[in-house]
């Protein structure tokens, strides 16, 4: 029973199969058909059509309407071409352009213009071409004032330069100029070295020697008024020695800013001597703040003792020494190398040396008081009369150093002063102040600090030199 319900199903299956490849098949055929069907009437509209075109063509009946219509359409395509060029051409366009130089037109030997502005602002229109062309020109902005006089004029701005097949608008289109007349003022010539800082600095430059000591300058009155003084610019790059050249001249106002006006020459010849003054000092050490945990500098000795500065003669005649300074509070060691700057005195331009290398050694600091220091009293310019009540002529100094350093010094070695330079008649109490000593190895303290004295208004005729001491003077 089972085996016969098995092939039942196994032939049903078959037959469904067969059934459904039937189907295909049949499908298939019926769209290759169709294709063919199409293919056909594709083939018999082209023969048709062909056919067509060959009687019409080439039939003597139809031969003129077929030469009329390609006539007509050549005629269409050319004059449509050549619509769209003249279109083209007789495009309509504008451009802006910013900061046309303005320039004038008058007789400047006799008339000073002033009002006029250095630039203005133009707008270009017309055909695309022209106005590209006219763009890319050196066309400028021109005021005409010739034939103008003295006096302030309203003048129309016109361009020059931009072509004449375009249309410009200026802004600003009018502008108020004012013509002087000009006169002739004479000035001293001075002068001013200019690019100090391109010239080495060992060199000093001698006072100038010019062809002529006055110029003319041509402006109006109003603007001669304005000038205080006309300057030579001497250039001095990389000058060494003697040298002469032409300097340019320039007008300037009391505020020193350049004024616009004709000089007479433009230039000068101008002589300038150069040197290279110097001079060798000696240097010195300055010491400030305190070593720490009570130390004291032992000896201080320099790589360099002397320096040599270069400057303008009269500043070097002012100058005795260099200092180099050195700060106490940073010394930790026992023994340091330290390098430190050279400080050169105001005036001076250089130096052969920039630093030097100190060797510092410290040891213990020691105190010790030396008494009957005597005090004296500097800057008595009104040769005063003074007097202690007192009698007290001498005051204590502390010096602390190490012991090697302050053993020798005594008394004498210590000056202690009151300044009289401020004094008023009167008993009166003065800061008594003391001289440190030089090197920075010891340092002086007072055990008292005020000193009281009755300056008296009369003049003291011994005390012509204003210093004294407490003994004679007070």
């Amino acid at each position: 029973m089972s085996e016969n319900k098995k092939k039942r199903t196994r032939e049903t299956a078959d037959n469904g199969k067969t059934e459904l490849a039937n189907r295909i098949a049949s499908q298939s055929r019926k769209v290759a058909n169709t294709y063919q069907h199409i293919g056909d009437n594709l083939v018999r509209t082209f023969r048709w059509f062909s056919g067509f075109i060959d009687k019409t063509l080439f039939n003597r009946k139809y031969t003129r309407v077929v030469a009329l219509v390609l006539a007509v359409m050549m005629y269409a395509i050319v004059n449509l071409n050549s619509s769209n060029s003249m279109n083209m051409s007789t495009l309509k366009t504008s451009k802006d352009l910013s900061n046309i130089t303005v320039t004038a037109k008058y007789n400047g030997d006799t008339f000073e213009l002033s009002g006029l502005p250095a630039e203005a602002d133009i707008t270009i229109s017309g055909d695309a071409s022209a106005v590209t062309a006219a763009s890319n020109s050196k066309g400028v902005v021109v005021a005409d004032l010739e034939g103008l006089t003295e006096g302030t004029h309203n003048v129309k701005l016109k361009t020059e330069g931009f072509g004449e097949n375009v249309t410009i608008r200026i802004d600003p289109s009018n502008v108020i100029v004012t013509l002087k007349k000009k006169t002739t003022q004479q000035f001293d010539l001075s002068y001013d070295y200019i690019n100090q800082d391109k010239m080495e600095s060992i060199y000093s430059l001698g006072v100038p020697t010019f062809e002529y000591t006055k110029v003319n300058v041509r402006a109006s009155k109003d603007t001669l008024d304005t000038i205080a003084f006309v300057k030579a610019l001497i250039d001095v790059s990389g000058q060494t020695a003697d040298f002469t050249q032409e300097a340019a001249l320039i007008a300037y106002d009391a505020s020193g800013l350049p004024v616009n006006a004709d000089i007479v020459p433009r230039t000068v010849n101008v002589s300038v001597a150069v040197t290279s003054p110097n001079k060798t000092v000696p240097i010195e050490v300055e010491v400030s703040g305190e070593v720490p945990e009570g130390k004291a500098i032992e000896t201080i000795s320099i790589d360099q003792q002397t320096v040599t500065v270069y400057g303008t003669e009269s500043v070097l005649g002012q100058i005795e020494k260099v200092i180099v300074t050195l700060n106490a509070s940073t010394l930790t060691k026992d023994s340091s190398t330290i390098l430190r700057p050279i400080t050169l005195p105001a005036g001076v331009n250089s130096s052969n040396i920039n630093q030097i290398t100190m060797n510092v050694t410290l040891g213990e600091g020691v105190t010790r008081t030396i008494d009957d220091v005597r005090i004296y009293y500097r800057n008595n310019v009104n040769n005063y009369k003074a007097s202690q009540p007192e009698n007290k002529t001498t005051t204590s100094v502390t010096v602390f150093g190490t012991e090697n350093n302050i053993a020798s010094i005594t008394a004498d070695d210590i000056s202690v002063y009151v300044d009289l330079k401020d004094a008023k008649p009167g008993l009166q109490d003065f800061q008594l102040q003391v001289d440190q000593p030089s090197g920075g190895l010891v340092k002086y303290s007072l055990v008292e600090s005020t000193y009281t004295m009755n300056v008296l208004g009369e003049t003291n005729p011994d005390s012509e030199s204003g210093e004294g001491t407490g003994t004679n003077n007070g």
